[in-house]
């Protein structure tokens, strides 16, 4: 995939700090600055999500990397798996979200969860009475209203990156863990599948 839209420049402070969290600057930043508004507004509510603290972060990183895969956005399963190193989650069940209905390293709650985020990304939605309700009953109100507004969000940034061609840059080449692909697909950053990431 190429980007579909050219990078604009970032101004020197912005992408100064982009180095300092990921290592590089992020591609999908540069094409969203052709509309300081939007990428202003898309950073200021990511991190807003990134914030939010009701639901374990485990169980978030999950959902956004099982929506990209969903999705075929590779630059979010990439940044979404070395973010999960960053923040020393388990690497060795996140290197499997993208094949996770074949895994066996998922508990209950994180098959639940990765089921929603999945369901929530189906067009139309297949979210069932049954599965909301066993997760509410286990996460809570507060956790239940948050995880379904990251998935929502998530699904805003995939869809998003993947219609401006913009891909994965080699952020997970950094994990120790390869990460799995979803059944059918290439790994982030490999041509291939539509469906890769």
């Amino acid at each position: 995939m190429t980007l579909r839209v050219p990078k604009a420049e970032l101004p020197a402070e912005l992408k100064e700090n982009m180095i300092k969290q990921l290592g590089a600057v992020p591609e999908n930043v540069e094409v969203l600055w052709h509309s300081p508004d939007v990428a202003r507004a898309n950073l200021e509510f990511g991190g807003k999500v990134g914030a939010w603290d009701a639901v374990d972060a485990s169980l978030k990183s999950f959902a956004h990397m099982a929506v990209a895969a969903q999705v075929g956005c590779s630059w979010c399963l990439d940044v979404g798996y070395f973010q999960a190193q960053n923040l020393d989650l388990d690497l060795a069940k996140a290197s499997q979200v993208p094949r996770w209905r074949e895994s066996e390293v998922f508990t209950p709650l994180e098959r639940d969860v990765l089921e929603y985020a999945e369901a929530m990304t189906n067009t139309p939605p297949t979210v069932t009475d049954e599965l909301y309700a066993g997760l509410l009953e286990r996460l809570g109100p507060a956790a239940m209203v948050e995880l379904t507004a990251l998935v929502a969000y998530v699904n805003l940034a995939t869809r998003a990156n993947v219609a401006n061609g913009v891909a994965s840059q080699g952020f997970s080449a950094a994990c120790e863990i390869p990460l799995a692909t979803r059944p059918g697909a290439t790994r982030p950053g490999e041509s291939g599948a539509a469906s890769a990431g």
